[in-house]
């Protein structure tokens, strides 16, 4: 192998799985077990206590799945959603039902595909939900491998991002690939020439973004970008650790001296090491923009586990786990979640008495896709920032 990661055809065959799937499989066809179970998928905690989840990764689990005599229900793709109820329930996300034999091998690559697709665009939101209508760009796939640049920028984009960096990344979305200048640029043709090279070069539809960092003060050098530029529209600051100081401090500054010059249209972009945290005091301080890279594309995954929780139609599960297929509610008023059994259904929130919403829906049956028959990320990417309002954080 000259790059190493499976094709389409190895995931699908499930030659990505743990081993001991596929030898129980071989134990039950031999004895002719032919067990119908229900498989729920839950999240114990979240990481570093996050107070919601957004689940994602259930196109690429239906395209697994399809063809298999399997039912699968589960919340739409870009549900934000809590991993606990109201009533101390661990919300399923999603459900599989058929034959155990069936699809044993495959909830290794199913959980795969849902842990780290959620891990990434639930970082994306969490750093939307601080910028607010300020332009997040994903800047991440240089930290991870290749092949996945195209399945972090979908991630990060219906998390929320507003655009990506990646040429195939925004391919997928049907998006322009976004992104600004290296400092590469600056040190082989100078700074000054650099920028009247991009300018004079490159299709006027593409921002004028003007990277202000690699040699002088970053206030300075915006200065002299505002004369270099025909029309500047933006700069970008990626100021090193060991030069930053306070990071706002220097926001402020550049956002001042544009301002009482007449530059007030003149963006600031931020980038390097930031994520959800980083953003509130930079935003305070001017910056229009953040470049986020890193905290997304290595965001960590939300922990999912597959369990049976039903064996042959009665209630059955492993210790610490809660038997039995369940119904899921969320409030549509405070987001609040309910886990009840199959058969209590509960139409009013216990905690501001909303009236609550189902949110588990069938979306294969016996490995015909009833949902996600194409991909959509812009509308799932709506979905999720129309739910982010319900959970705002408080202070």
């Amino acid at each position: 192998m000259k790059f190493y990661y499976a094709n389409e055809k190895e995931i699908k065959e499930g030659k990505t799985t743990d081993i001991y799937f596929v030898r129980t499989e071989e134990i039950l066809r031999k004895r002719n077990v032919k067990t119908h179970v229900v498989a729920e998928f839950t999240v114990q905690s979240l990481p570093d206590s996050y107070d919601f989840a957004v689940f994602s990764g259930l196109y690429e689990v239906l395209n697994l799945l399809e063809g298999l005599p399997v039912n699968v229900y589960a919340l739409k793709e870009g549900t934000i959603f809590k991993n606990i109820s109201y009533n101390g329930i661990p919300v399923p996300v999603m459900y599989i039902e058929g034959i155990y034999a069936d699809f044993a091998r495959y909830e290794t690559p199913a959980l795969g595909l849902i842990c780290q697709a959620s891990g990434i665009a639930t970082k994306a939101a969490r750093i939307k939900r601080e910028a607010g209508d300020s332009i997040v760009l994903s800047f991440g796939i240089r930290r991870m491998h290749p092949a996945l640049a195209p399945f972090i920028d979908r991630n990060a984009y219906i998390g929320g991002c507003d655009g990506v960096s990646s040429i195939k990344g925004a391919e997928v979305l049907n998006l322009p690939p976004k992104g600004t200048m290296p400092h590469a640029l600056m040190l082989t043709m100078g700074e000054e020439n650099a920028w009247k090279s991009y300018d004079e070069i490159l299709d006027e539809s593409i921002p004028r973004i003007a990277l202000v960092d690699t040699f002088c003060d970053e206030k300075f050098s915006s200065l002299k970008a505002t004369e270099v530029f025909k029309k500047l529209d933006a700069v970008r600051l990626d100021t090193p650790g060991s030069r930053r100081g306070n990071f706002a401090r220097i926001v402020r500054e550049v956002r001042w001296e544009l301002d009482i010059r007449g530059f007030n249209n003149v963006g600031i972009i931020v980038s390097g090491g930031l994520d959800e945290y980083s953003i509130k005091p930079l935003k305070e301080a001017g910056a229009t923009g953040f470049g986020v890279g890193t905290s997304i594309s290595n965001a960590p995954t939300i922990d999912y586990a597959m369990d049976i929780v039903e064996v042959n139609g009665k209630p059955v599960a492993k210790r610490g786990k809660f038997s039995g297929k369940k119904n899921v509610y969320r409030c549509s008023e405070c987001g609040e979640y309910m886990v009840t059994y199959e058969t209590y259904h509960n139409n009013r929130c216990p905690v501001c008495g909303g009236r609550t919403e189902p949110m588990i829906v069938e979306v294969m049956k016996n490995g015909e896709k009833l949902h996600y028959k194409e991909d959509n990320p812009q509308k799932i990417r709506e979905y999720v920032l129309s739910q982010l309002k319900l959970y705002i954080k408080r202070d």
